[in-house]
């Protein structure tokens, strides 16, 4: 038995229903060629004799053809899936080409679940990570604040549709005039969880050794906003924004009538049992960080960026989340379709910067990009995340409910290639044929600052606009030949 979307597609079943049209179709002509008993000629008679002798050759033909279904339905079912430990000698190969010092894997296809871990902890500890060591997540810390913004949708606490100004604090003005003096309609929800508001990747940064994620805070952010000037009306392009995602983490604090870190614990972190993941790590948590080769900064309470980047995690903590997106076994409870489902067609838009960085996106989600049209078997679900000395990325493939987790305290420019060569290992996994051509080629964005736009920068989506230079495609055999 296959499964294309959910729905059960037998071959055997398939070709009984071909053959019976075909058999009523050669029926129906037969009976049309049958010779009445009076006014026949000769030629008649031999005309209708040849018709019917070609239609029961057709019919032998039909009926050769479905005796051949079960045999080629019994091969398919007998081709196993790749093991996942087959994954260990690409990902090894992975991760001497990026340089990094530590890297983490989690593969989870349906019952199944395979981890391994290279490198060392931090420069010349000479051990291994493993499935407790501390990882921030950077911003796979979105995909978390968009199940809760879903599952309070789910409570009719807010709307998608709900504008940003519902929730800002009292004498704060949400922007709505662009930088060339536009007018639109208000920045909602739904606008600042698929990077669609107009707002810029960073305002800020913080100053010394102030640590990672931890600024601009919630003051910062909401004095800064009522002077901005948007770069785009809402909802016409796509620009990656990290601001974003603190304003959208604050309004749903604010409609859940609680702080931010107990709504995540309320309803994600308990529930799942997450016992690491966590915006203020203990020092116990702290002495299990993973470091790279450049320390980024001091591990501390990252509270100021609950929403876009702060969240920490361990191995064990993401194979569970990574169960829970897919719906697999293990887990108390799965998320909502709705959390990773496509809302813009990426062709909707004008054009999208820094969202990229992992394929050319097909859809945007709620933090989530699509990759490939959504009847493709090979549509990957994937959320990038990058900074603070680390590379992490996850990514799904729900048609063969398979998914993968890495991360990495990298060198600074080995995300794109731990991104690109994650897909292709997925793929290979789930026993699917990748799409060569357009499917996952990259354009090689700068998604490392706010730089100003370029044409290179951008995937352009009109439709006579010419189709970005495929600098990397998908290969079935480059997967294949690692893993042998």
């Amino acid at each position: 038995m296959v499964t294309i979307e959910g729905c059960p597609w037998d071959p055997c079943n398939l070709s009984r229903r071909v053959l019976a049209i075909m058999v009523s179709s050669m029926a129906r002509q037969m009976r049309n060629a049958l010779p009445v008993t009076r006014g026949i000629d000769v030629r008649s008679l031999r005309l209708a004799h040849h018709d019917r002798r070609t239609l029961w050759l057709r019919l032998l033909a039909a009926l050769i053809l479905f005796l051949s279904f079960p045999v080629h339905r019994a091969q398919a079912q007998t081709v196993p899936l790749p093991q996942l430990q087959s994954a260990d000698p690409f990902m090894a190969d992975l991760f001497h080409r990026s340089r990094s010092t530590g890297m983490v894997v989690v593969v989870v296809r349906d019952h199944e679940t395979w981890m391994q871990s290279y490198g060392q902890t931090y420069p010349g500890s000479h051990q291994k990570p493993n499935a407790d060591s501390l990882i921030r997540l950077c911003s796979l810390t979105k995909i978390m604040t968009t199940d809760l913004l879903v599952k309070l949708v789910d409570d009719g606490r807010v709307s998608l549709s709900d504008p940003l100004q519902k929730f800002a604090p009292h004498n704060v003005t949400v922007p709505v005039r662009t930088v060339t003096g536009q007018s639109g309609r208000p920045i909602t929800l739904r606008d600042l969880a698929t990077h669609t508001a107009g707002f810029p990747r960073e305002i800020a940064y913080p100053a010394g050794d102030s640590g990672h994620f931890t600024f601009p805070d919630y003051s910062f952010r909401w004095q800064w906003l009522p002077g901005y000037r948007l770069r785009f009306l809402p909802g016409t392009a796509a620009h990656y924004s990290n601001i974003g995602f603190d304003l959208l983490a604050d309004a749903l604090a604010l409609a859940a009538g609680k702080p931010y870190p107990q709504l995540f614990a309320d309803r994600i972190a308990k529930p799942l049992g997450l016992r690491d993941t966590t915006l203020s790590p203990t020092p116990g948590q702290c002495a299990r960080l993973l470091v790279g080769a450049r320390n980024e900064g001091r591990c501390a309470d990252t509270t100021a960026a609950a929403g876009s980047g702060g969240m920490y995690s361990t191995a064990n903590d993401m194979t569970r989340w990574l169960k829970y997106l897919l719906g697999l076994p293990g887990v108390p409870v799965h998320q909502d379709p709705a959390a990773t489902a496509t809302y813009i067609p990426a062709s909707e838009l004008r054009w999208t910067q820094g969202i990229g960085r992992a394929g050319v996106p097909n859809g945007i989600g709620l933090g989530w990009v699509h990759i490939n049209q959504p009847d493709d078997p090979t549509m990957i679900i994937e959320k990038t995340g990058g900074g603070a000395g680390y590379t992490t990325y996850i990514a799904l493939n729900p048609a063969r409910h398979i998914g993968i987790f890495v991360a990495a305290t990298q060198d600074l420019h080995a995300g794109p290639e731990v991104f690109r060569e994650s897909n292709d290992l997925l793929i290979y996994l789930a026993g699917l044929t990748p799409v060569l051509g357009d499917s996952m080629d990259l354009a090689g964005e700068d998604n490392q600052s706010d730089v100003q736009m370029r044409d290179a920068a951008l995937h352009q989506h009109n439709k006579n606009a010419p189709r970005p230079r495929l600098t990397r495609q998908i290969t079935h055999t480059s997967v294949a030949a690692a893993v042998q």
